[in-house]
């Protein structure tokens, strides 16, 4: 009879042990589940969707705009010193514009690109040799990184002069004194930049945005050239009366 008493005082004891052990867990998982919630609701779950992207109105993260202290002491290359390179890297001269048709398997037609605007050509053609087209295109992504980073609107900048032929050349020089006989124009390995307009690269279904004064273009741009130039890429000339940069591979 005394075996049997303390066998069922054990068990009692026993199951008052479990049933405090239930209620104790219990009071833990319900004070997790609050803290969980507290945290989660001061920070956000970062998903695909609400990673904190930069923007160009995420002011944060932009870049400075500074620009080069000098135009002319930046990209001082006459046109004997790109001569030397454009002869290294370029086609025979171009006779004309038929005989230009007929080298297209040694040069790159860049008339169509993301990253930059070709004017209309009166005195030259839109060609140059692959390794100056890659210069060109890798320019164009430069800059629109540039202006990206700096908060600044897409803009595609302007070229208005390519590779001439022996004809564009002779019939340049008539009104135009500082065009050169010997032009590296000739050689498909040189364009001019303009610095004083950009064409607006407008997305139809995004908002509305300011507009950049063509002077803040500048500055980034000549930041962009001078980099490529100091990466020994090209030789850069600043032309004052004519309104561009005088470009060479290298």
């Amino acid at each position: 009879m005394k075996k049997k008493v303390l066998k069922h005082r054990y068990i009692e004891g026993f199951g008052i042990l479990v049933i405090l052990l239930a209620l104790g867990r219990c009071a833990f998982d319900a004070r997790q589940t609050a803290t969980s919630d507290e945290d989660q609701s001061a920070t956000p779950t970062l998903t695909d969707e609400t990673i904190p992207l930069p923007t160009a109105t995420d002011y944060s993260t932009r870049h400075r705009i500074r620009s080069v202290p000098s135009y002319k002491e930046a990209f001082p290359d006459s046109n004997a010193v790109q001569l030397v390179a454009a002869q290294r890297w370029g086609v025979k001269p171009v006779a004309n514009r038929a005989d230009a048709e007929e080298r297209k398997n040694e040069l790159v037609y860049i008339s169509a690109s993301p990253y930059y605007h070709v004017d209309p050509l009166y005195q030259s053609i839109p060609y140059l040799v692959p390794r100056a087209a890659i210069l060109l295109d890798d320019i164009g992504r430069a800059f629109f990184d540039s202006l990206y980073v700096k908060g600044l609107p897409l803009h595609r900048f302007i070229v208005t002069s390519v590779l001439r032929t022996q004809a564009d050349v002779t019939k340049l020089r008539r009104f135009n004194g500082n065009a050169a006989e010997n032009s590296c124009h000739l050689y498909g390995t040189t364009l001019d930049i303009c610095y004083n307009r950009y064409e607006r690269v407008f997305d139809p279904d995004g908002p509305t945005r300011r507009v950049s004064r063509n002077d803040s273009l500048k500055w980034v741009l000549t930041e962009v050239l001078r980099d490529f130039r100091q990466q020994e890429r090209c030789y850069i000339k600043y032309e004052v009366k004519q309104g561009c940069f005088h470009l060479t591979v290298r």
